[in-house]
């Protein structure tokens, strides 16, 4: 049977009483059903954030009209808001080096259909994984990457992206820093999976500064990408246990099974736009 249209509805603001009243009861007097509800109060920040799923069918509207309609409270709330609708699939582009891991998981994913999502592309610094790529009938573009040529090969990566129309941008082991200029173009639209449980050994080779420091947990982190190196927020991550006998090899071994688990979470969440960015942190509704 396939799955029922929804609405998402994602929305921010000053904390206040009445807000999940005013939603939800807005939402009833055209007929919509909640499908799915969730909301948190943020007490430092005084702020509120609320996330719904309404089935699309039970509307008296459609969502052209229901965001006309909706303005109204947004605007007495003082809302950051959007709303999204299943039936239309979101575009994400992946970015990758030579580390074929988190690749090989996200369009095994996207094959069996657990993430609900077109891929337009794959673009690498490499051409190492074109026919595995073109396997899967996906398009991919080979844009070298060096000290000399870095501003254009960047403009070309954002001329493609664009061109695609794509929503998302996903690094993949992608092993180049990005220009800030394509940082600032794509605020929370670029997700990148690094290989170590941040704030802890941000940069290169945080396997070899973690065995360096002898650690017992190692880790990996989805977050999205700001010109800061390594520290935008935080979506998704995970660990796992090592002790004094794995060398840096096992670290960097038993840490690809966490990066690949933790971006396809991340990916996931922000697909089903189940993540709202604070500041520099995140409300995650799982």
């Amino acid at each position: 049977m396939p799955e029922q249209r929804r609405y998402t509805l994602n929305l921010s603001c000053p904390d206040r009483v009445g807000i999940v009243a005013a939603v939800s009861g807005f939402i009833a007097r055209h007929g919509g059903w909640i499908l799915e509800a969730n909301h948190h109060s943020d007490g430092e920040q005084g702020r509120f954030f609320m996330r719904q799923e309404i089935l699309a069918s039970s509307l008296s509207m459609d969502l052209p009209a229901f965001k006309q309609a909706f303005e109204g409270i947004a605007s007495e709330f003082d809302m950051q808001w959007k709303i999204t609708d299943s039936a239309v699939k979101k575009r994400m582009v992946i970015l990758v080096s030579k580390q074929e891991h988190c690749l090989y998981d996200l369009l095994a994913r996207w094959q069996a259909r657990e993430l609900d999502v077109e891929i337009p592309c794959v673009i690498s610094n490499h051409d190492t994984f074109r026919g595995f790529v073109e396997w899967h009938g996906i398009p991919f573009h080979h844009i070298p990457v060096t000290a000399e040529n870095k501003t254009a090969a960047y403009e070309r990566i954002m001329t493609l992206f664009d061109e695609a129309q794509a929503d998302l941008m996903v690094l993949a082991r992608y092993m180049q820093i990005l220009s800030p200029a394509m940082c600032r173009r794509y605020p929370g639209r670029i997700i990148n999976i690094h290989h170590s449980f941040l704030p802890s050994f941000v940069g290169a080779r945080p396997y070899h500064q973690a065995h360096a420091r002898g650690v017992k947990l190692i880790g990996a982190t989805c977050h999205y990408v700001t010109e800061e190196l390594d520290q935008g927020p935080i979506i998704d991550q995970d660990v796992i246990r090592i002790d004094h006998s794995d060398a840096v090899d096992d670290m960097v071994r038993y840490g690809k099974d966490i990066e690949k688990t933790v971006l396809a979470r991340g990916v996931r969440y922000h697909l089903e736009d189940r993540v709202l960015v604070s500041g520099n942190k995140t409300v995650v509704f799982r």
